[in-house]
């Protein structure tokens, strides 16, 4: 075979066909998984790397699962690193963040080392949340968590396929931990159908070219990935920036970002020490997030990989919220990471107005719902991520109920699926029209969702940030609204939580979740006339608000 290392279009195309494996595999984990959450919601990703761990392709799904996968591989292969410790159609699995997992027990990694005769050139992998690990409450998700022990199972970068056969003691394990065995099960062996075609389809592709033009193809785009990251990198306003900001808990977050010609530095030494309730993240979770702020602010269009990335600098202290140390609970990591996300977004807004919007809804608003099936007996649990509404813009509003930015790329799940496979009615979902987010360009709204229980002695779990802090505006805009969800039982009594863990439900309680609007851009006073006439038109404003806040009077 000619060497064909050196042409551009043939590296290309290798790079394009690593880009549809990583889609293929995506594919095969959406078709044959078991839970709502990851068929429908679509809370999974799938990625591709090289022999080392180095990130080389990413498929869709959720944009802070993209930098997970390459943390997971490079804990694997640091972990199995003498002669025979991993063989050809083995299987690794990880879902500890203090071992590679990154995000919190219920998002198990599965990894397939991609072996061109004796010499692995690439590894695939994929991550996606499981409905039920075990630990001390249904869905694994407790606000009661004091150690990550009571979260679930602990997989600590393990092999749970050697040689293509299951090691099906661990297999046991996995399955006894849970209160729904045979749907985790289904799910996990979904994520290995997944590695096991994109292992496939590479060795196909560095058969057809050959083992060095792969490889060369994989370096030579994690090369190009910097350039450009590089090159954006240079347009952006040079200087330190620092942003204080106070949480709904009453703990203080800064950030410091320093951008120079060749880095993009995240400081985050001043924060407060690790909490004893389950709001941590891992240092790696917090690095996720300063890729995602970074990628928006560089090039956001095209495709991730470890080039891209090379320019941050991150500095994080061991013990503290945005580093964890074990054995910290970490389960509502993802809120965290969301506000860290979030303050870097809003540190860097006002010096880069036409790169970033006002502030989003910014909460997974992360809804469990559970019990037992009133029709079927078994164990059910809902995990719905919610949606809300983003920030204006100068020159738009902003846009109305969709995910937060570190759950973009996802979908709700239907209310038929929700009403056939789980003990409860969706009663109702619309916009909410609650004051806030008014500017002369207005904030997206949220959303209203009523969940009907259909039978005694079912759960509710939920984690709301930006509860007591709406998001946050620019230039004289108004904040948005709260994110928080409400109880309203059969006999009217009301409840309303941003955080609840384990709260029993009954037979026609509502379980109503309303996201937040979100902030607005600029003076009320000068939005434009038609576009308040649309909003009364549209029932997204009262006349009587309208005439408050914009002065309309027609």
């Amino acid at each position: 075979m000619n060497d064909r290392s050196n042409d551009p279009i043939t590296l290309e195309i290798i790079q394009n066909s690593l880009q549809a494996t990583a889609d293929e595999m995506f594919a095969v984990m959406k078709k044959t998984a078991m839970s709502s959450i990851i068929y429908e919601v679509l809370d999974m990703g799938t990625g591709i790397t090289d022999a080392k761990g180095a990130l080389a392709s990413s498929g869709a799904g959720i944009p802070a699962f993209i930098g997970v996968l390459d943390k997971a591989v490079k804990v694997i292969t640091a972990k199995f690193d003498k002669p025979g410790d991993i063989q050809p159609g083995d299987v690794f699995a990880t879902n500890d963040p203090y071992y590679g997992g990154v995000t919190h027990l219920n998002d198990i990694v599965v990894a397939m080392p991609v072996f061109a005769g004796d010499t692995i050139i690439a590894w695939t992998a994929n991550i996606a949340h499981n409905s039920d690990v075990g630990g001390m409450a249904p869905g694994s998700l407790s606000g009661d968590a004091t150690e990550i022990f009571q979260e679930g199972l602990r997989l600590p970068a393990i092999k749970i396929i050697s040689k293509g056969e299951p090691i099906r003691s661990v297999m046991e394990i996995i399955k006894v931990n849970s209160r729904m065995p045979d749907v985790l099960e289904g799910d996990v062996w979904a994520a290995i159908a997944s590695v096991r075609i994109g292992a496939r389809r590479l060795v196909e592709i560095a058969d057809k070219y050959g083992v060095a033009t792969f490889q060369k193809a994989m370096e030579s785009f994690m090369d190009f990935g910097e350039q450009v990251s590089r090159a954006e990198l240079a347009k952006l306003p040079k200087g330190t920036f620092e942003l204080s900001e106070e949480q709904d808990d009453g703990r203080i977050f800064n950030v410091k970002i320093t951008i120079s010609d060749d880095a993009f530095e995240v400081d985050l030494l001043d924060n407060p020490d690790q909490s004893n309730n389950p709001v941590n993240t891992s240092r790696d979770g917090v690095m996720v997030a300063a890729q995602m702020i970074f990628k928006s602010l560089t090039d956001p269009y095209s495709p991730a990989n470890e080039g891209s990335f090379r320019p941050i600098r991150l500095l994080t202290l061991e013990g503290s919220v945005f580093h964890a140390r074990e054995p910290a609970p970490i389960g509502f990591y993802y809120e965290i990471e969301l506000r860290v996300y979030d303050i870097m977004w809003r540190c860097l807004a006002a010096h880069m107005p036409e790169r970033l919007a006002s502030g989003h809804f910014a909460s997974v608003c992360g809804t469990f719902i559970g019990g037992i099936h009133p029709d079927t007996g078994r164990q059910y649990t809902i995990i719905e991520p919610q949606l809300g509404g983003w920030g204006a813009s100068r020159g738009r509003d902003g846009n109305s109920a969709i995910f937060c930015g570190f759950h973009g790329e996802t979908y709700n799940c239907p209310a038929e699926i929700n009403e056939a496979r789980n003990g409860l009615y969706v009663d109702r979902m619309e916009l909410n029209v609650a004051p806030g987010g008014e500017g002369k360009y207005r904030g997206g709204r949220g959303i209203v969702m009523d969940y009907r229980v259909r039978a005694d002695n079912g759960f509710l779990t939920a984690g709301y940030t930006r509860s007591k802090f709406p998001p946050w505006a620019l230039d004289g805009g108004m904040e948005g609204s709260p994110n928080y969800v409400e109880v309203i039982r059969k006999d009217g009594e009301r409840e309303k939580f941003s955080f609840v863990s384990g709260l029993t439900t009954h037979t026609d309680d509502v379980i109503r979740v309303v996201t937040g609007n979100g902030g607005g851009i600029g003076n009320p006073k000068e939005r434009d006339p038609k576009a308040v006439a649309d909003d009364i038109r549209n029932g997204l404003i009262t006349p009587e608000r309208a005439r408050e806040v914009y002065g309309y009077d027609r």
